[in-house]
């Protein structure tokens, strides 16, 4: 309950200073909260903030669940393979470090302003970093418990799903909240570079018109699309995963 009182206090401590900061600058650059709400209100119902929220969520969770299905599988393998790991590594290294904005122009570049090339940079940008966390998660679980089940006869998908899943747990969960923060921003900025629709591209619209009010409604709108995806879902499953402890 305190915990809860916590997060409410801070909620309303950073509006309260957001507004009395607004009020004070008073510039049509740093517009108030009542203003965003206002904007937002306005093209959640009179405009098409819907539509395009709908576009720029069905690209973050199509490459969401992509990165996601590719990251645990390529993470588990290089985790218990050494061999695997070696051949592999180089690229996982090379993946790591190249700028999110080259891969994306270079998708464009091959492959048209597509949507194709829009998922795929954003896919391409953002595996490796699941696999690196999968990956370093399935080099630290206890063998010992592996050698265990060995030893009591447990079928191989027992032991997978009830002895080694269980230990990289934490790593996939933590792969998911990074994942998921991650990959919608950079689905906006390959809306903002050659997608004709979605929250990115309209971003861009108002960037034009310097309408700082509307970029943040439609920013904020989608933070709140986020929150409630960790409230709803990803909160209730990590209980539910945990809950053995």
């Amino acid at each position: 309950m305190l915990s809860k009182n916590i997060k409410i206090l801070s909620i309303v401590a950073f509006l309260l200073i957001w507004e009395v900061t607004a009020f004070f600058i008073a510039s049509s650059t740093f517009p108030s909260i009542s203003q965003i709400a206002t904007s937002l209100y306005d093209h959640t119902f009179n405009s098409d903030l819907l539509y395009n929220l709908g576009v720029t969520l069905y690209r973050v969770f199509v490459c969401f669940f992509v990165v996601m299905f590719l990251g645990i599988i390529f993470g588990i393998l290089m985790g218990i393979s050494k061999k695997i790991d070696d051949i592999f590594d180089f690229i996982l290294i090379l993946g790591l470090n190249i700028p999110a904005l080259v891969t994306i122009v270079i998708c464009y570049i091959w492959f048209g302003l597509t949507d194709f090339a829009a998922l795929l940079a954003v896919i391409l940008n953002k595996l490796p970093i699941v696999i690196v966390n999968v990956r370093e998660g399935t080099k630290a679980i206890d063998r010992k418990y592996m050698q265990l089940a060995k030893v009591y006869k447990v079928s191989k998908k027992e032991t997978f799903f009830k002895v080694f899943l269980p230990q990289i747990y934490p790593y996939i969960m933590a792969s998911t909240r990074l994942c998921l923060s991650l990959i919608w921003k950079i689905v906006l900025v390959v809306e903002l570079l050659g997608r004709s629709d979605g929250i990115g591209f309209k971003i861009s619209m108002f960037f034009q018109f310097f309408d700082i009010t509307s970029i943040l409604a439609y920013s904020f709108a989608f933070v709140l699309v986020i929150l409630l995806i960790e409230k709803l879902f990803l909160k209730p499953i990590d209980l539910y995963i945990n809950k053995w402890k």
